[in-house]
């Protein structure tokens, strides 16, 4: 890692990689990614979707400042694996619309949301291709996306959920 005599950069990139997490992790996304879990739980505590959404859009903007920045200070590659901060910023989104939020239902959800990440079908591997920071998030918000379809999906079927 460079050396960073920026407090600035310093900052960004412990959180970007929430909380170094993403720099000592074998399996940084994964594993950082956990950090997306209470994160999600807290935004599901607003109640409303329009509140829940507004959150997630403000954690995603701050998100893309926090990513951009991070990966100057980390050298300047496009998405440095340490860099944890779109898998924790994106995890909320998963979980929109569900109703049974029971052990269940969060395990899926983050599964899901880490198979699509991983597999980043399309629009994911083309919007990573976007600049700096959106680059970083974007294709999270789309493997997200696809999570919450199917994380719903799920849950209308009644597979996961108390009888």
């Amino acid at each position: 890692m460079p050396y960073m005599s920026n407090f600035g950069d310093r900052t960004s990139v412990w959180l970007a990689t929430g909380g170094g997490v993403g720099l000592v992790s074998p399996a940084p996304g994964t594993v950082g990614g956990l950090w997306g879990l209470p994160l999600a739980w807290a935004i599901g505590l607003l109640g409303s979707t329009p509140a829940q959404c507004l959150a997630i859009a403000i954690v995603g903007l701050v998100g893309v400042a926090l990513c951009s920045r991070a990966a100057r200070a980390l050298g300047g590659s496009k998405d440095p694996q340490a860099i944890v901060m779109d898998e924790i910023a994106a995890l909320p989104i998963v979980y929109l619309g569900v109703a049974e939020k029971n052990a269940a239902m969060w395990v899926a959800g983050w599964m899901l949301f880490r198979l699509f990440d991983i597999t980043k079908p399309s629009p994911a591997r083309d919007v990573e291709r976007l600049p700096g920071g959106w680059g970083i998030m974007a294709d999270d918000w789309v493997a997200a996306l696809y999570a919450c379809l199917a994380l719903n999906l799920v849950e209308w079927s009644g597979f996961l959920t108390a009888a």
